[in-house]
């Protein structure tokens, strides 16, 4: 099956503040690379990857969680971005089954509008 989406959550268009402050703490005996490294694993360890027919939501690096969900199987999808997200064209997603809450959660994600797009697409059948 071809692959249709598939991203980490990013680090800098995410929290570009964050990210600067990181930056100026490395000056402080390495403090701010010792942040850094954590956040780049936190954000490796995390992928979702969309196919035509399934949704795959993988976490961890050391141990594995995975979540799957059929395209067909999938009754909303939330996208939810702040001001600041919009700009750096990043958001979070919620994707919800059944129930009131959501199946899969991923923030930081790139393009995050093409994600619901591209599950609304599959839905229809183009």
């Amino acid at each position: 099956m071809p692959v249709l989406y598939s991203a980490n959550p990013v680090m800098f268009r995410n929290h570009p503040i964050g990210f600067i402050i990181t930056l100026v703490l490395i000056g402080f005996y390495g403090i701010g690379l010792f942040i850094l490294v954590i956040w780049y694993l936190n954000n490796k360890a995390s992928k979702l990857t969309i196919t035509e027919r399934e949704l795959l939501y993988e976490k961890g690096l050391l141990s594995k969680e995975r979540s799957e969900l059929t395209i067909n199987s999938v009754r909303t999808t939330k996208v939810k971005q702040s001001f600041i997200n919009r700009i750096f064209g990043v958001g979070k997603i919620e994707i919800y089954s059944a129930g009131d809450f959501p199946e899969i959660v991923v923030t930081g994600l790139p393009n995050p509008n093409k994600v619901r797009e591209i599950i609304k697409r599959s839905q229809n059948g183009n």
